[in-house]
């Protein structure tokens, strides 16, 4: 009995001996920890003047704040597990870390290529806040670029949120990219119409409408003959913006029907001829041993086979 109580007092001794020996790096582990607090503070504050004035979007500005603020505390967390537990070797942690951080990449690998193009997109600047972009079915304004998310107000008002990864491998159709943007507008006359008066008429209408760019001089070209009309392509520039864009072709639409009309120059509708016949006169769906009695029955019938045309404006 006395064995046992002197074995369980002497693995208590060595217990504390042991803990009293571990706890002046425990506290020296506590003290790098408080001191990584401050050292991160310190290095975000850096990382944020830096990219004030290195950087312009502010989407990277966060981005190279967090970047610096993590890293830190990365780094101090590392050295206080090496000063708390002398057995630890560096090299292991850093083992542990690679080992860690592929698992991680398989199970979050989404998240990660989201990431990563969210930062290629903050630095190669393909689009800016505020522009207006097509990108698949989506168009609008960009409101927000996030390292994850770009965030995409529409034209209708609603809210696109789209991943990354898709509009950083997907064709991006940057509408505001350019001080002007051209609009093809088409239009056609009656085939009875002076061609280099038409064209004369359009020139100068589409020249005095409000909001079309006054530096690049509107064309007026001439694109076929169409089914009931020639056609006409007037092509203007205009502010790149859609609100501008819309409303600078309803006031050239307008401008253009009243100067037409003024001139006596018609817009044609479609026209379509129709044929009307006597189907007695055609025997295709009767069976081939049928269709000699049919011509028969119907001899001395005083039939009307003449064609009617109908044209609809």
């Amino acid at each position: 009995m006395n064995q046992i109580i002197d074995t369980i007092v002497n693995s208590l001794q060595e217990l504390l001996a042991s803990t009293i020996k571990i706890i002046p790096a425990i506290i020296t582990a506590l003290v790098i920890i408080m001191l990584t607090r401050y050292a991160a503070q310190f290095t975000r504050g850096i990382a944020e003047k830096v990219g004030k004035k290195a950087l312009q979007s502010k989407s990277l500005q966060l981005l190279l704040s967090k970047t610096a603020h993590l890293t830190t505390w990365i780094i101090g967390v590392a050295l206080a597990c090496v000063v708390a537990f002398p057995g630890l070797r560096l090299g292991d942690i850093i083992a542990t870390l690679g080992l860690s951080s592929v698992a991680i990449g398989f199970a979050f690998q989404d998240i990660f290529k989201n990431f990563l193009s969210g930062i290629l997109i903050l630095i190669q600047r393909p689009f800016r806040i505020d522009d207006q972009i097509v990108v698949g079915d989506y168009e609008g304004t960009v409101e927000r670029i996030d390292i994850r998310t770009t965030e995409i107000r529409t034209y209708d008002g609603e809210r696109i949120l789209m991943p990354n990864s898709e509009v950083f491998t997907s064709a991006v159709r940057v509408r505001t990219a350019f001080n002007q943007r051209r609009t093809d507008l088409a239009v056609g006359v009656d085939y009875n119409t002076s061609l280099p008066e038409a064209k004369h008429i359009l020139q100068k209408t589409i020249e005095k409408v409000e909001g079309v760019w006054p530096h690049k001089a509107p064309e007026i070209d001439l694109v076929g003959f169409g089914d009931s009309s020639i056609d006409f392509i007037v092509r203007y520039w205009t502010s790149p913006r859609q609100p501008q864009v819309r409303q600078v072709q309803t006031r050239a639409i307008m401008a253009i029907k009243a100067a037409l009309d003024a001139a006596n120059i018609s817009i044609p509708y479609p026209i379509y001829t129709l044929y009307y016949y006597n189907q007695d006169k055609y025997k295709d769906y009767l069976p081939v041993n049928n269709r000699d009695n049919h011509t028969e029955n119907h001899q001395g019938k005083n039939e009307k086979n003449n064609y009617y045309t109908s044209s609809i404006n």
